[in-house]
């Protein structure tokens, strides 16, 4: 017997076969895109993915995508959805509050719709992440529903879990973040320049730090395996993911780097638009469940 549903937006990246077998809520956000003062709005719940590639390539041809936050009224609407369909208890992901605040927004829609559906419960997961690693909190919470276990005892377990899912996230090109302010346009003249990889992460307060600049994508990559032999995929979960922006062939690589070291072979996925607007295209980036938590990784010796 099911004691809890399971709720994302679609930062957490998970694709709509996955989200329909694990009976898993989703509401999309919205990007727009933009060149030459002209705006085309979009939605971000693709359905194949070429339309994934195609957003990419429109990128990598001039368009600029921005991102906004989902709003109160879409949020009311997803939880009165679910409200009317009779769930009470629902574990809801949304991106790291170290990057936005959403989950305020979250919050209040919930208790506005509580306020007409008493028995609606929704427990706000600050997953401290984005993207796969948001997607892997809800997996696992999907998991645990699916063993009957209740929605606080899930929201407790993912509170301490989510200290432990390290990413490593490597653009490929210094211009978007540039744009998003974490580099000065300097650094990224610069650094584009001289073809540095910087390796990002999430620190313990969900926020993005850079861990490594490195020289090429290889010389990323060889980081990546690095921190991974710190932090160890936690055999309880054995997984790994690599996520790219159209960027197969480097996903692959890194897939295959990380199969030969650690005997897990991660799956491949490609990012949607609202977190790959961060990032831009090219890059390849990767996340696991560790045994160890990010304040261990971070404070150990890199």
């Amino acid at each position: 017997m099911r004691l809890f549903d399971v709720s994302t937006d679609s930062t957490g990246d998970l694709k709509k076969p996955y989200r329909e077998e694990r009976d898993i809520w989703f509401v999309p956000l919205t990007f727009t895109m933009e060149k030459n003062g002209a705006i085309e709005e979009g939605l971000d719940n693709f359905q194949t993915e070429e339309e994934y590639f195609a957003f990419y390539d429109k990128v990598a041809d001039g368009y600029f995508p921005r991102t906004a936050k989902l709003n109160y009224e879409a949020h009311v609407a997803h939880f009165t959805k679910m409200a009317e369909a009779g769930v009470k208890d629902v574990l809801h992901f949304m991106i790291s509050s170290g990057l936005a605040d959403t989950i305020n927004i979250t919050k209040q829609a919930a208790a506005d719709v509580k306020q007409k559906y008493p028995d609606f419960n929704m427990f706000a997961v600050d997953p401290l992440t984005a993207t796969i690693g948001q997607g892997m909190l809800a997996s696992v919470a999907a998991d645990c529903r699916d063993k009957g276990m209740t929605a606080q005892e899930t929201y407790d377990l993912l509170i301490e879990l989510r200290q432990r899912i390290q990413h490593c996230i490597i653009p490929n090109d210094l211009f978007y973040l540039k744009k998003g302010g974490r580099v000065s346009g300097a650094s990224a003249a610069i650094g584009t320049m001289l073809n540095i990889k910087p390796m990002l992460a999430f620190d313990p307060e969900g926020k993005l730090k850079t861990l490594e600049k490195c020289k090429g994508m290889k010389k990323a990559f060889a980081r990546v395996i690095d921190t991974m032999s710190k932090a160890k995929i936690d055999p309880k979960y054995n997984v790994a993911i690599v996520v790219h922006t159209n960027n197969e062939k480097g996903a692959n690589e890194l897939a295959s780097l990380i199969e030969m070291k650690t005997g897990v072979k991660p799956l491949i996925t490609i990012m949607g638009p609202v977190i790959g607007s961060h990032v831009g295209p090219g890059s390849v980036s990767c996340g696991w469940i560790s045994t160890i938590t990010r304040e261990e990784l971070l404070s150990s010796k890199y």
